[in-house]
């Protein structure tokens, strides 16, 4: 299992956090330090969309320009952004060895992706 996030986010932590107490393995990407490659973004997309990876509740997307949260109206534009400023992608991504992944913390459907039922 590996879990896309960055260190600083709470909800990284709580999953990070929630994940050891449940002794489950997992490696940690930090996109600070690694950033994501346009092929992670597009496999992630075709679960969930490109839409629900853009955290438009996050201050880095509030402190964007007007004009260019108005452009991210497609696919491309919104994995440009994600590519520059790593903070708009909704985390964390835990992504399985198979490639599938739980958007964010959600303590059903992490069960469910531990327990392979997912």
């Amino acid at each position: 299992m590996k879990i896309y996030g960055i260190k600083n986010c709470n909800t990284v932590q709580k999953t990070l956090t929630w994940l050891k107490e449940k002794n489950v393995d997992f490696e940690f990407h930090d996109f600070k330090k690694s950033g994501v490659s346009e092929d992670k973004l597009k496999a992630w997309a075709g679960q969930v969309g490109w839409e629900a990876m853009l955290n438009k509740k996050g201050t880095t997307w509030k402190q964007l320009d007007p004009a260019l949260q108005n452009s991210i109206r497609s696919q491309e534009a919104a994995f440009k952004l994600m590519q520059d400023k790593t903070s708009v992608i909704k985390r964390p991504v835990v992504e399985t060895e198979g490639g599938k992944i739980v958007l964010g913390f959600n303590e059903d459907q992490l069960s469910e992706l531990i327990n392979g039922k997912y």
